[in-house]
């Protein structure tokens, strides 16, 4: 077949030109009001606009049960090229980033542009300080408080958890100004954990013994640390509670009735998560000394030395128990029968953790 483009012949040149100049104006002025108006977008022509994207995310986490608890859409946007979706999961807020094309989700990205030096930088973020540096810059009060976030199956929280018992150990009036917390969260009357319920359960054991048999904490995660014993639906390690409360001399049946006790586990449990939200804790461990975040490396790293000068930076007049040293070395990660299995300090385990997103 013949195409007839006779009628091409019937317009003058000034004609073509004022018709692409017509097409083009129209084009641009769309392109103009589509990046401008929040109510329309090109995305939502050509592909997936940005809010069911967030949708898609969502959906994909609940599906495929990605978290033990649901997690809900909070806000959608757009950065560095992505669409940046913001879930919310029990009490802690998440950023994820997704392609634009919905296809590819990314749990977590991390900002790799340069950060510049400034005053603001503190001892509580402990990146590039000496000691004294670190130690100088943090808040004093009469009575510190240092507060260690972490989960029970987490290697780096056990991490925390070890150096930690082994300073209390060494200089027991150090127990009135360190605790361990735990992050999770509560829905439904549920308690829920990033790396399941076994862990959750754990975690809540640990908070009932902390709260109510606390001359027999440390001797229990002590004990619960040395050795795995099962492993979780997860894939987590878990060790032997049930032997660890008879050789730690837990009452059993005290933590059995505080922890079937909503009125106690739940809520001693809760207190914790509150906190971890008002801290904005986004990994175990992560360490509060006097309301503000602290990095472990500019004090040692995770060693029992580590955590006694972390408090002890924190007094308006230091007490004579910081004048001793305790265990340098990092403190074994995981399960362990042993305190340090390097008999190094300075070890780049103190940069890991389980990140809440998980």
């Amino acid at each position: 077949m013949k195409l007839n483009f006779s009628f091409l012949k019937k317009m003058n040149r000034n004609t073509i030109l004022i018709a692409v100049a017509i097409i083009a104006i129209v084009i641009t002025g769309g392109l103009i009001y589509a990046n401008s108006n929040h109510g329309f977008s090109l995305p939502a022509i050509f592909g997936m606009s940005d809010s069911q994207i967030g949708k898609k995310v969502v959906d994909y986490i609940n599906n495929n049960q990605l978290s033990q608890t649901p997690a809900t859409l909070v806000s959608v946007s757009e950065e560095s090229g992505l669409v940046k979706v913001k879930i919310k999961i029990g009490t802690n807020s998440f950023d994820s980033y997704a392609t634009k094309d919905g296809k590819l989700l990314f749990p977590q990205a991390f900002d790799m542009s340069p950060k510049p030096a400034s005053a603001s930088t503190s001892a509580n973020s402990g990146s590039a300080q000496t000691p004294a540096q670190a130690a100088a810059s943090v808040k004093k009060t009469e009575n510190p408080m240092l507060e260690a976030f972490v989960v029970s199956s987490c290697p780096f929280g056990l991490q925390m958890q070890r150096a930690v018992a082994d300073a209390v150990k060494n200089i027991p009036s150090l127990a009135s100004n360190v605790v361990i917390r735990y992050i999770g969260s509560i829905s439904n009357g549920a308690i829920s954990s990033m790396h399941g319920p076994e862990e959750a359960q754990e975690n809540l054991r640990q908070i009932c013994i902390r709260e109510e048999q606390p001359t027999k904490f440390y001797n229990y995660i002590s004990c619960y640390m040395k050795k795995q014993t099962a492993t979780a639906a997860s894939g987590m390690p878990l060790g032997d509670s049930t032997g660890c409360q008879a050789t730690s001399g837990v009452d059993a049946a005290k933590l059995s009735a505080c922890v079937s006790d909503s009125s106690k586990g739940l809520a001693y449990a809760k207190k914790d998560f509150d906190l971890s939200a008002k801290y904005n804790v986004s990994g175990s461990p992560t360490l509060i000394l006097n309301g503000a975040q602290i990095s472990e490396s500019g004090f040692g790293g995770r060693s029992s030395d580590g955590v006694k000068s972390m408090v002890c930076a924190g007094f308006n007049s230091k007490p004579s128990f910081c004048s001793k040293t305790l265990n340098t070395a990092e403190a074994s990660a995981s399960f362990s029968s042993t305190y340090s299995t390097t008999g190094a300090s300075g070890s780049t385990a103190s940069n890991n953790n389980c990140a809440t997103a998980q």
